[in-house]
């Protein structure tokens, strides 16, 4: 007998197979038998999400705040630098009023001096042309001192406002500008400190200073002496600290300015390269490949 072709025979066991498993369970098979013998499921492209969809999404790019730029290492100095200079500034404005004498002390703030004073007639008017001698004659320290820490305190403010770009945006004549005025202030304040101890030391030597004092001891007033007052000292230690942050000031900003020559020099051998690969874009993918293993 001939035999059927192999084709129809796999055809009927295959159909003989499925009428056994619909007469042993009765029903139709499962779709997880089913999806079994299908071949497996591939998404259409209808299916996928479409590529542009994640170019649709804004963006989120993030950016220094200004109190970030503005809190470096440079601009915590510079502040420091402001409010040390307001200190001088204050300190400045004490001295003169504490060493100005009771009979001004009187008439600025309602200080009785002939009630609580122990000098009277010719002594208490004494006194007073001596304090109005020595205010005349500490008056160059003080105005000088008061410009000076005013100046100073205003320009520190004024590179502390500038500063709040990130510093490889910020000018270069910015950023050198700072660098002078900081090493400046430094040398600056440094010499105006002696100059101002050097100037009070010799006020308070002079014959108008020691009469004033003797005048003074009369009615028990010891402390109004011709030694440099607390006041006068306070204004030598805040000047050498507005020094010593205008020194630690210029090292941050020359390390800052070494930081932006190299990221400027880093980002013009970037576009170096990239030149290069356009004009050789055969090198690219080897270069891809390269790195890759």
């Amino acid at each position: 007998m001939s035999q059927p072709p192999r084709s129809n025979r796999v055809h009927r066991e295959r159909n003989g197979d499925h009428r056994n498993y619909r007469d042993s369970h009765g029903d139709r098979p499962s779709s997880s038998d089913r999806s079994s013998s299908r071949p497996p499921y591939y998404p259409r492209e209808a299916d996928s999400p479409p590529k542009h969809q994640g170019r649709d999404v804004p963006r989120v790019e993030h950016h220094d705040s200004q109190c970030t730029n503005i809190c470096s290492r440079r601009g915590i100095v510079l502040i420091c630098a402001v409010l040390t200079n307001a200190l001088v500034l204050i300190c400045v404005v004490a001295a003169q009023m504490v060493t100005s004498g009771l009979s001004a002390m009187g008439g600025l703030g309602g200080f009785d001096i002939n009630s609580n004073f122990n000098l009277q007639g010719t002594e208490l008017q004494k006194a007073r042309d001596l304090d109005m001698q020595y205010s005349q004659m500490r008056a160059p320290g003080i105005y000088g001192g008061i410009a000076f820490s005013l100046t100073f305190g205003v320009l520190s403010l004024l590179f502390v406002v500038a500063g709040n770009k990130p510093a490889h945006v910020m000018s270069k004549k910015l950023l050198y500008g700072s660098l002078v005025f900081q090493a400046v202030g430094a040398v600056m304040y440094v010499v105006a400190v002696g100059l101002y101890l050097h100037f009070i030391i010799r006020v308070n030597s002079t014959d108008v200073c020691q009469q004033r004092e003797r005048l003074y001891s009369r009615g028990g007033y010891t402390w109004m002496n011709c030694d440099v007052s607390g006041a006068d000292a306070a204004v030598a230690l805040f000047g050498l600290i507005t020094a010593i942050l205008y020194i630690a000031g210029t090292v941050f900003t020359v390390q800052t300015i070494r930081g932006v020559k190299r990221y400027h020099q880093e980002r013009k051998r970037r576009e170096v390269e990239r030149q290069q690969a356009r004009a050789n874009p055969q090198r690219a993918p080897l270069r891809a490949e390269t790195t890759a293993v």
